[in-house]
Formats: structure tokens, C-alpha cells, sequence
């Protein structure tokens, strides 16, 4: 199924699960690596008990991340961090939110091992997957070999790396479509790029810096999630947390890696003055050591601004 047609199936009404389960393998026609990496992506094959699938924490109309605050794993654990988005991603250089993959590749691999999550090390996949008539022809067709563990991996990363956005109000607007934006989405821009001093670390066409940053979110105390520093225990990387890109920002509530925030605007009051949310941060950046002095219209052209950067495909119907 393609995922123009996944997409309408499940905004239609149709659950996630339904739509995995209810396909017919056998009536599916794959022949690119892209395709194929997308019918796993869905398919619960990939989970020890078959409970869940990648989409099922990475739900396709949200950008590819999750409604919730932490996702559920397959054997009905809840996940301890907030399950980012995929989209543009093809040229990013860490991906979770510790960084602690280097390549898709490498991501992909991450929930399929790791007992919380799909618990099913990736030799188990493989072998699964040979032992199924549809997967193993389908991978002999497009790789000319069995399933092994560089072509699953593969296939899933070549997927997401499809998932690419573009068709937004912004995009329009710098192609010269003076009215793509609204006027509040306008002032929001200069905003973010000025005053508000966003675009330090969200730049780019992804709005992401590609680097590891402290906000304030670590206490020690109810705030304990190190972050980066789990990955290299480096002292100096306790509370940093890669700067996700901001494309589809707006359909990917919750935000943060601990998901404390349910609003862009909550969001942008908090950089706006970090000291009135999380008291006593250790490690926080110097450049949130004081109020951005942001008038209530001005978080609201900022917001405006980031639901702009929304993807047509990914528009509330």
C-alpha cells in the first residue's frame, strides 16, 4: 500500500492496527527497497509478541511521531522518552535524542533489539522474516539475496529517507507567494530569527543545527534524564538533548524528550522565560539565562510561524 493511500486509510478513520493487520500480503506488489521498507515499517512482524510496529509509535499522520507522551512497547511497557518525529531526516548526522546512532541504519536497528520496545534482536528478524514466504521472495526480488540484517536495516532506513517534506505555507512564501503566510506567521518569522533568537540553534532548511544542546530540562531531582551524557559520560553532557528539527512541529504534540509540554505556545513561553517552569536546572546553556522580554501577541506570531512549517499532507482535515 502506498503511503498516499495508508495516509487516507487511517484520516479516514481507520486505526493504525486495522490497516497493518488488514492488508494482504499477498496482493501487495513491492519492487524498490523504499517500498519494501515501507510494508515492514507497518507490519508487526517486527515485534517479539506482533503486538506493535514501527508506526505504532511513529504514526504516519503526525509526522511520523506519537500522540501520546511515551509510547507503549510490546509487551505493554511504557517507553521512558517521547518518541520523536521521522520526516527530514535523510541529512541528519545523530538521530534519538541522546544521539547515540549515527546513520537510519543504525536507528532502525535501536528499537528492535531493546526489550522495552520490539524486543526482538535483529538475528530473530531476520530469521523470521525468511522463515515468511512473502518477505523472503520480496527480498529476493529486490536485494537478489535472502534477508539478512544489512538489507532489513536497509529497507527501513530507505523509507524514511522518503519522508521528506517540503509543500509547506514557508516553503510557498520563499518561492515568492507573498501570501502563503499569514501576517502573523510573517511577524512570527522575523521574530524567530531575531528577538527571539530561535534560529541559533533551529537553522537550516530543517530548522536543526544538528547538535546537542542543555535548555534547562535536567534537575537532578524530578528532571533526571542526563540525556547525551548516558552516551559518553562526559560531565559537561548531562542535560543535552539533540535540537530536533521543527518541520511538521506542529503536528507532533507533545514536545521535549520528557514530553512536558502539550503546546507550541507552552513551548515558546518556556523560552521565553525558562526560570518560571523548571527552578535550579543543572548545565542549562547561558544563552537561556534570562527572559527573551516576548509580549503575549509575540509568542502567538511565533506559534503562527511554526504551524507553517507544516506540510500540506500532514494538515488537519
Amino acid at each position: 500500500m502506498g503511503i498516499t493511500k495508508w495516509l487516507a486509510a487511517v484520516l479516514c478513520g481507520g486505526s493504525l492496527a486495522f490497516v497493518s493487520l488488514q492488508t494482504n500480503k499477498a496482493s501487495v506488489e513491492l519492487n524498490t527497497k523504499e517500498e519494501l521498507g515501507e510494508k515492514l515499517f507497518s507490519d508487526p512482524i517486527l515485534s517479539r509478541g506482533r503486538a506493535i510496529s514501527c508506526a505504532s509509535c511513529h504514526i504516519p499522520q503526525f509526522a511520523f511521531a506519537d500522540t501520546a507522551a511515551f509510547s507503549i512497547g510490546d509487551k505493554g511497557t511504557r517507553l521512558t522518552r517521547n518518541s520523536p518525529a521521522l520526516t527530514n531526516l535523510s541529512g541528519r548526522t545523530d538521530f534519538f535524542w541522546d544521539g547515540r546512532a549515527a546513520s537510519l541504519e543504525e536507528q532502525a536497528l535501536g528499537p528492535l533489539a531493546t526489550r522495552d520496545e520490539m524486543d526482538l534482536p535483529v538475528d530473530q528478524a531476520v530469521e523470521r522474516l525468511q522463515k515468511d514466504d512473502f518477505y523472503s521472495a520480496a527480498f529476493q526480488k529486490i536485494f537478489k539475496t535472502d534477508v539478512n540484517t544489512k538489507n532489513l536495516l536497509g529497507a527501513i532506513a530507505a523509507f524514511e529517507r522518503t519522508l521528506e517534506t517540503t509543500d509547506t505555507p514557508y516553503d510557498r512564501y520563499l518561492d515568492g507567494d507573498v501570501n502563503a503566510m499569514s501576517a502573523a506567521a510573517v511577524r512570527g518569522r522575523m521574530l524567530f530569527i531575531g528577538k527571539a533568537n530561535c534560529a541559533t540553534c533551529h537553522s537550516g532548511e530543517d530548522f536543526t543545527a544538528d547538535r546537542f544542546k542543555s535548555i534547562g530540562l535536567f534537575n537532578g531531582k524530578e528532571l533526571n534524564d542526563p540525556g547525551r551524557f548516558k552516551v559518553t559520560r562526559d560531565s559537561s553532557h548531562i542535560g543535552l538533548f539533540k535540537v530536533p528539527g521543527l518541520r511538521n512541529v506542529a503536528v507532533t504534540a507533545p514536545y521535549m524528550h520528557n514530553a512536558m509540554f502539550k503546546t507550541l505556545r507552552e513551548v515558546v513561553q518556556y523560552y521565553n522565560t525558562p526560570d518560571k517552569f523548571v527552578r535550579n536546572p543543572i548545565n542549562r546553556d547561558l544563552s537561556l539565562g534570562s527572559t527573551l522580554n516576548l509580549s503575549d501577541h509575540e509568542v502567538d506570531d511565533i506559534v503562527a510561524f511554526l504551524e507553517a512549517l507544516t506540510d500540506d499532507r500532514f494538515k488537519r482535515k
